[in-house]
């Protein structure tokens, strides 16, 4: 018997106040292997529980031979999940049809101008269809305010960069 899947117990309303971040979930991902001379991701990700494992490849349109995953497709289908994800929780509570809505995240690596550096541009597409447009953008605008992806885009993420101590067998 199939049961119903549980929705996860979240809220729109901005109701937490705690001196510091509060993590509802944590998930691991180790890229090791493959060639890093050309400065670009190659090798395996894989997630600690072993859910996600994939072989890291340049894009063709890189000189790679595309023939595996990039990070930018990786964060293109986070960042089109997330949104996604926070979409259909304000459609539900608007006692909206969130199955038909379909969400494309379009992501272009390339040059900064200000600083000659790389960097990342995205853009996300909403298609819903028989929802009007005076009924979809306001939700759009508050999934917008909760997806933890476009806050990052917009106000960046705190990010901690540590050096792992040497491993006694080296």
């Amino acid at each position: 018997m199939n049961e119903p899947i549980r929705l996860p117990d979240l809220s729109t309303d901005k109701d937490f106040d705690g001196p510091s971040f509060s993590p509802i979930y944590t998930t691991t991902v180790t890229v090791n292997g493959g060639t890093a001379g050309h400065g670009r991701a190659s090798g395996i990700a894989q997630s600690a529980d072993g859910a996600l494992n994939l072989n890291l490849r340049m894009p063709a349109e890189l000189g790679g031979d595309g023939e595996g995953t990039n990070p930018e497709q990786l964060f293109a289908a986070g960042f089109a999940a997330c949104f996604h994800g926070a979409l259909s929780l304000v459609a539900r509570q608007a006692a909206l049809d969130a199955t038909s809505i379909c969400v494309d995240a379009t992501v272009a690596f390339g040059r900064d101008p200000g600083d000659g550096g790389y960097s990342l541009h995205v853009d996300l597409v909403v298609k819903w269809p028989g929802v009007p447009r005076e009924i979809a953008a306001p939700l759009l605008e508050k999934a917008d305010s909760l997806s933890p992806y476009t806050r990052m885009a917009v106000q960046g993420t705190p990010t901690t960069i540590t050096l792992a101590p040497e491993s006694p067998w080296r």
